[in-house]
């Protein structure tokens, strides 16, 4: 397995950037403490999204959605279906075969929409709706869809779903579409013990009189950490040039979708609270390596043994524990890094263009 790891430390300060069932801060046990957490998937979410608005030529084009008929309905359209009322059943019944259509949303007269989200591209639905278009000239019966809808998906390609490729797909009414991701991902934690703590604040009535009441107009708590995290992320490179992934895309066009993902994974911050606790840091240190056989490692068991600042930073001191474990690592396990890149100490240009120039 050929592989881009990247391991990163970031110190975020007060900051509520993934919030569990009652608002808090999540966390979790690990070296028998509490630790800051955040979930992978708050993470990637935040790197699709950083993508899609950030890095145009990326081509992070999914979309993951309920509300997949009115797309399909103006794929048809433009595909040569100029009857609406036979669009919208045709994009119904694709829906329904890709995720099953919520009955409740037939009834309460709003848009049509599928019981399960639907992770697709637009190059995946232009493709489904343009086959779909040609068999509807000649009037095929509900059983051709069903005969050939499973290969139209699996025949449409990703060109602009390189989130897809990278982040997987899983689709329950129609396996065919399920699609493992290249990228691995950990939940990120704190390097040290870490337990939310409690913001007070109070809100004052503009309008009120003063001599009335010098009391708040209202009242209340919210939770907060802060912490340096551990997070990393992986890359498999051999399955994101498999054909079911992007191996149709030129070689040039696969490492700028590579770079795009390095760039997102060290730049996107979750948006929780991104107005009232702006956490927007850039890393404090980052290992990037690429390893032309081997499986992944992530380096977290370095702060197994939370870090306790002597005389150091917090960061400092997680920057020492990380490279020590991960000497030791290779040592013992003959585990061998065709590069190792860091930042700071070059731009991030040279840090990707490093990385990227083994994609093949």
């Amino acid at each position: 397995m050929q592989l881009i790891e990247l391991h990163i430390l970031q110190s975020f300060p007060v900051s509520c950037l993934n919030r569990d069932d009652v608002g808090s801060p999540k966390s979790a046990v690990f070296g028998g403490v509490n630790r800051s957490r955040i979930s992978s998937q708050a993470l990637k979410r935040a790197i699709r999204e950083y993508a899609q608005g950030n890095l145009p030529d990326a081509r992070f084009g999914g979309a993951r959605t309920k509300l997949i008929v009115e797309p399909l309905v103006a794929a048809l359209s433009k595909h040569g279906v100029a009857d609406e009322g036979l669009a919208l059943e045709t994009a119904k019944n694709i829906a329904d075969k890709l995720a099953k259509l919520d009955p409740k949303s037939l009834k309460e007269g709003g848009s049509p929409q599928v019981g399960t989200l639907v992770f697709l591209a637009p190059s995946e639905i232009q493709a489904i709706a343009g086959k779909v278009a040609e068999l509807l000239k000649d009037k095929p019966k509900a059983k051709d869809y069903e005969k050939n809808l499973e290969k139209f998906c699996k025949s449409a390609g990703l060109e602009d779903g390189a989130d897809i490729a990278i982040f997987g797909r899983m689709a329950a009414s129609l396996p065919s579409l399920t699609l493992e991701g290249a990228a691995m991902f950990s939940h990120a934690l704190s390097t040290h013990k870490s337990d939310n703590d409690l913001d007070f604040y109070s809100a004052v009535d503009d309008l009120k009189s003063k001599g009335e009441d010098a009391g708040a107009g209202m009242i209340g708590t919210l939770e907060f950490s802060s912490a340096v995290y551990y997070r990393y992320a992986a890359l498999n490179l051999d399955l994101l040039a498999d054909q079911s992934h992007l191996g149709a895309l030129a070689l040039e066009e696969r490492r700028k979708v590579v770079g795009a993902f390095i760039r997102a994974t060290l730049e996107a911050i979750p948006g929780a609270r991104k107005n009232s606790m702006n956490a927007h840091v850039k890393p404090s240190y980052v290992l990037g390596t690429f390893k032309s056989a081997g499986q992944p490692v992530q380096l977290i068991n370095a702060f197994e043994n939370p870090i306790r600042p002597k005389g150091k930073g917090l960061v400092d001191e997680s920057i020492e524990h990380l490279k020590t474990h991960h000497t030791a690592l290779k040592e013992t396990w003959g585990i061998h890094c065709d590069v190792e890149v860091e930042l700071p100490g070059q731009t991030l240009n040279d840090f990707c263009a490093a990385l990227t120039r083994h994609v093949r």
